[in-house]
């Protein structure tokens, strides 16, 4: 049903089993689907800004992932290939042809595995703060990743993340196991450069100008998928299906709050594709 109003419909929140995952997820608004995946340690509740601003144009699937929020954690390790594996999954179970991905960090890093794993289930894409190898973080950020594992379960628990984690996980005593697979995710390398050459999805990357991923990063991002080879003209014929945007003042860790994000999101997701 199109929900006619410009107020979106109220959450309605289920699981999916995928991939022997019962996956937490959210339904937010009615139209276009877009499903809005969270950053490492958080869960839906993190973009609690941004969401009912997105679910006034479009139905805003939003995930909790593997191990985070409602998701209880299962047997095998976090990997983005995997969990690229339960989003496509999940598409499908809703009976979609197809929906627009948008991701932060960790999740950005999942929507982009499940446009190279598989891009039949990928409308347009939105990453956000997200780097597509290892070395686009700074290496004082590197230098965190690495220091993430069970040691740091304690100390964390005076943070927001735990309160969050700790009201809303089905085992509350995950929280070591957590951090433990989300270190070990976070340790490998990584270099994606030759899959999001093959990308052809229009995409959107977005980056604050006080980022954790570097700038120069965003912009060799942009680059691979053809935007930035030459100017788009007077008619705009030479513009790639890519677009940059770099918000002024934003950080990595208040840019999925930012009410600038949504500005620089909605225009690029109403924006008709050329063959719809």
């Amino acid at each position: 049903m199109v929900n006619t109003t410009n107020k979106p419909a109220p959450a309605v929140g289920n699981y999916a089993s995928v991939n022997v995952l019962n996956l937490y997820y959210e339904i937010h608004g009615a139209g276009q689907p877009l499903v809005l995946l969270h950053g490492g340690v958080g869960a839906i509740e993190m973009f609690s800004e941004l969401l009912p601003l997105l679910a006034q144009g479009r139905q805003v699937i939003a995930v909790d992932l593997q191990a985070h929020g409602r998701t209880a954690d299962i047997n095998r390790p976090l990997s983005y290939e995997f969990m690229a594996d339960d989003i496509a999954a999940l598409i499908n179970h809703l009976g979609l042809e197809s929906a627009d991905l948008m991701g932060y960090s960790l999740g950005g890093g999942v929507a982009l595995q499940t446009a190279i794993r598989h891009p039949e289930v990928v409308h347009k894409l939105v990453f956000v703060s997200t780097a597509f190898k290892r070395n686009g973080w700074y290496p004082e950020v590197l230098a965190g990743m690495a220091q993430m594992g069970p040691e740091a379960a304690e100390p964390m628990k005076q943070t927001p993340m735990y309160q969050l984690y700790a009201s809303v996980a089905p085992r509350p005593e995950d929280w070591p196991v957590l951090l433990t697979k989300l270190g070990q995710l976070l340790r490998q390398d990584y270099d994606w450069s030759n899959d999001v050459a093959t990308i052809k999805a229009p995409t959107l990357i977005v980056v604050g100008d006080a980022d954790s991923v570097r700038t120069s990063h965003a912009v060799e991002f942009f680059e691979l998928l053809g935007g930035g080879q030459a100017d788009a003209g007077w008619d705009g014929s030479g513009m790639s299906n890519a677009r940059l945007a770099i918000l002024p003042g934003t950080t990595h860790y208040n840019i999925f709050s930012s009410p600038t994000l949504a500005s620089a999101v909605t225009p690029f997701l109403d924006t008709p594709l050329p063959t719809d």
